[in-house]
């Protein structure tokens, strides 16, 4: 059973000792237990499966659970505190914390001119150049009646409108186009909705590892992130999501169930029915994130989050950046036809609608999707054989699951060395992210890299064994001064 984070202003979570006692090993697995079972439960608080801020058991409790002696829990917990990973509060208990200086350390992604780095940072596929040439020349013809117009949509193109809701209709969720806005990329509607829909200091319940673009939007919008975990062996917990829904009542969610970024998780339909009920009653508005959906390489693709359960505060969002062309910059939202309305207004207080070119292109690329995500997907299923057929060549000792669907691998690296790898790899010519960059909760995943398998199959191979080479060199001094992060 995976615990929920406890947070600043909120009533602190207790882990039990039975519930603790089922994700720790055997103590009689190793000796000395108490060193064993120490190194055990750090690694779950690194990642993420025990929130930070949670009250552990008492000794005498967690004893008694594990068939240990308290002399072993109280060796445990002592070792927990000597390395960061645990605190004591007279009369209050032991507290799960993080060792100083887990911070991720920043890469950048603005490279020099010239600079021939494989970028691993970015998930996005390329486009290939005639289909994009084809697409240009299908327009013209429309672009032309266009140019007779002011050319200002708010809520995007009519006709590319209808197109979206008629694609979410044939997917299972009956839409009209008055439920659709097209906006210049998923970010930019989850940036519109997040300044409609919530104020600075509204709670924003979010998956813990995320899109770290995604955090970085609520982080700007001053929210308080409440955390529920991921993991890519087990998923979502559905008692953990439904519980944060009904006692912390945040204002908004968001969640990544197809294909998670970076997990690569699905979550399951009975999972995604209950979370809409469960956020029916608290008044939360589920804003889902739908970019990865079509990207099913191992299985069909899910039907819409919003077609689950009640759906009148569900906000879906897609993009083309994922399955098409991130330079296309079109995305859109589904939602209740009211709500587009106000957010379109939202809208037009900074932006008074998108690029009639790239909508035109977006609405032919859309026509012909079903060769052109048949093409890609098939590329996208040899890159990620490629991708694992290398890693397990050049670096054995790292481990992940195949998601069955998406565009990156989530790896564990076994140990807590991922922001000092990026550091080092950068000098190979290899630009990549820690895995901490997409915590929720500061400091987590620094023995996770996301890998993305968006490159061609021999700059994938050649990508691995620069990764291996910085790997196998000691670690950097720490870089002055932060740099700027993005992430695709």
């Amino acid at each position: 059973m995976k615990v929920a984070a406890g947070h600043p202003g909120r009533t602190p979570r207790t882990v039990g000792g039975r519930q603790l006692a089922a994700l720790l090993p055997d103590p009689g697995q190793a000796r000395p237990a108490y060193r064993h079972l120490a190194h055990a439960l750090g690694e779950l608080i690194l990642d993420g499966r025990l929130a930070l801020h949670v009250r552990l058991p008492a000794e005498r409790e967690l004893a008694a659970a594990l068939g240990t002696s308290r002399t072993t829990v109280t060796a445990l917990y002592d070792l927990l505190r000597e390395n960061g990973f645990a605190h004591s509060r007279q009369g209050s208990g032991t507290w799960t914390s993080l060792p100083q200086g887990r911070a991720a350390k920043g890469v950048s992604r603005l490279l020099a001119p010239g600079d021939a780095a494989i970028d691993l940072a970015r998930a996005a596929p390329a486009l290939p150049g005639q289909v994009l040439a084809d697409a240009l020349a299908e327009i013209a013809p429309r672009l032309a009646d266009h140019a007779g117009t002011p050319g200002y949509h708010p809520y995007g193109l009519p006709e590319l409108r209808s197109a979206l809701a008629a694609r979410c209709t044939a997917r299972g969720l009956a839409t009209t186009p008055d439920q659709i806005l097209v906006t210049a990329g998923a970010q930019h509607a989850l940036s519109l909705v997040l300044g409609l829909l919530s104020r600075p200091g509204d709670r924003i319940m979010v998956e813990n590892p995320s899109y770290p673009n995604a955090l970085e939007a609520m982080r700007r919008a001053r929210l308080r992130p409440v955390s529920v975990p991921v993991t890519d062996d087990t998923g979502w917990d559905p008692g953990i999501m439904e519980s944060t829904l009904r006692h912390s009542v945040p204002q908004l969610a968001y969640l990544i169930p197809d294909f998670h970024n970076p997990t690569g998780c699905v979550m399951p339909a009975d999972e995604r029915a209950g979370v809409l009920r469960a956020a029916s009653r608290s008044g939360t508005w589920l804003v889902v994130d739908e970019t990865l959906t079509d990207l099913a390489l191992d299985t069909a693709p899910p039907r819409p989050f919003a077609a689950h359960g009640p759906s009148d505060q569900v906000i879906t969002v897609g993009s083309m950046s994922k399955t098409h062309w991130a330079g296309l910059r079109v995305g859109w939202l589904r939602a209740p036809a009211r709500l587009v309305t106000e957010l379109a207004a939202q809208r037009v207080a900074n932006d008074m609608g998108g690029s009639v070119v790239d909508q035109l292109l977006a609405l032919t690329l859309l026509a012909g999707a079903d060769g052109l995500l048949a093409d890609r997907l098939t590329g996208l299923r040899a890159q990620r054989a490629a991708l694992t057929g290398a890693l397990r060549q050049h670096v054995p000792h790292w481990t992940w699951r195949v998601p069955p669907g998406g565009l990156s691998l989530w790896v564990d690296l076994g140990a807590p060395v991922a922001s000092d790898l990026a550091e080092r790899a950068l000098a190979h010519g290899v630009r990549i992210e820690s895995g901490a960059c997409f915590a929720a909760d500061p400091g987590l995943f620094e023995h996770r890299l996301r890998i993305p398998y968006t490159l061609p199959e021999e700059t994938l191979g050649e990508a691995v064994q620069r990764l291996a080479r910085a790997g196998a060199e000691g670690p950097r001094p720490a870089a002055s001064g932060s740099r700027p992060r993005w992430i695709a």
